[in-house]
């Protein structure tokens, strides 16, 4: 592992650290039992296997999420477009699983795909406005997450709405199109396999193809790219439909995996966390797993903590906005860096 490889690790280390030292610091100002409300938060997901479980099934999306974020990020794309893509792509998966009747195999391949396929259109929409006109993706992909969201909720709403029951939620999906649990006593599905799966062509693709390559230079130097004579802005579209397909099928998984309707009322955040676990993961598609797995322990394990104490769970959140704060601060630890990087040249002297 190189320097720079190392101090990265150093930082997201201690910016976790930091995090959780502060969320410990406001559980004790503020918890009639501290002692309770830590432990719950930090045991409490291991002790029972529902609740190993419900870290793996809340990880799965995360993975998704994460995974089609590292391929923008790596780009040097700031669009959070997979938000709306996740909302859209869940619903048109779960469209397919209450109007067609397929094989239980064959019928899930199909949500999943059509899942994908919608993902890649929409947000192939927001990479080709960057790349042809220059946008802001950041804005574009906020505006269009509005969009795909309220003509979801119209398609929802007006075609496929279950007025018997109560809540807001559509007729339920035929069982040959619902992912099958893998672990017993859990609610962990099949998507688990399709999201590592993922993971691995995700890394192929832009560490072993001529597209992952020129998207990656793209990234870290969009005018040398130019000049070197990729077309940086095929660039900037492929990485866009491939974060597309990935969101997608993201969606797609978590509705059929984890629902018998399609339940979202509303966006699920699934795309915005994708943010966070790129950070976290550094924009290398094999650390989305260990990033996922980590912000769904500790979202469980305050769950938990605010089912058995007087914490509540938006407790989290402040300690994924430190988290995000000190990544993404240039100058955090800098001045390590530099020291370290000192010894580093006298040291190979």
């Amino acid at each position: 592992m190189n320097f720079e490889n190392r101090f990265e690790l150093i930082r997201t280390f201690a910016a976790v650290t930091i995090s959780l030292i502060l969320g410990f610091a406001i559980i004790l100002l503020v918890s009639d039992e501290p002692l309770s409300s830590i432990y719950y938060f930090v045991i409490g997901p291991v002790l029972k296997t529902r609740y190993i479980g419900n870290v793996i099934e809340l990880a799965i999306p995360l993975i998704f999420s994460g995974l089609a974020t590292v391929i923008l990020f790596q780009t040097s794309l700031f669009n959070l477009g997979a938000e709306g893509v996740f909302y859209f792509s869940g619903l048109m998966a779960a469209i397919v699983g209450i109007g067609l009747s397929l094989p239980a195999p064959l019928h899930a391949i199909v949500a999943i795909a059509a899942g994908g396929l919608f993902g890649m259109l929409l947000m192939f929409m927001i990479g080709y406005f960057k790349a042809k006109w220059n946008a802001s993706e950041l804005v574009i992909s906020l505006m269009f997450n509005s969009i795909f969201y309220g003509i979801g909720l119209y398609i929802l709403n007006y075609f496929f709405r279950d007025p018997d029951i109560a809540g807001f939620a559509s007729f339920k999906m035929q069982k040959t199109v619902l992912l099958a649990n893998i672990i017993p006593k859990t609610r962990i599905h099949s998507g688990l396999i399709i999201a590592l799966v993922t993971v691995l062509l995700a890394y192929l693709f832009l560490y072993r193809t001529k597209w992952g390559y020129e998207i990656r230079m793209t990234g870290i130097n969009g005018d040398f790219a130019r000049y070197s004579g990729m077309n940086t802005t095929k660039a900037i579209i492929i990485a866009s439909i491939a974060a597309g397909i990935i969101s997608g099928i993201g969606g797609a998984v978590e509705v059929i995996g984890m629902y018998d309707r399609f339940r979202w009322a509303a966006l699920p955040g699934l795309g915005f966390d994708g943010a966070l676990i790129a950070m976290l993961a550094k924009n290398k598609p094999g650390s989305t797993i260990y990033a996922a797995l980590f912000l769904a322990y500790i979202r469980i394990g305050a769950d938990l903590m605010a089912r058995m104490t007087n914490i509540p769970s938006e407790m989290v959140f402040i300690m994924q906005a430190v988290i995000i704060l000190l990544i993404s601060g240039g100058k955090f630890l800098e001045k390590y860096r530099q020291k370290a990087l000192l010894r580093e040249v006298k040291k190979n002297a």
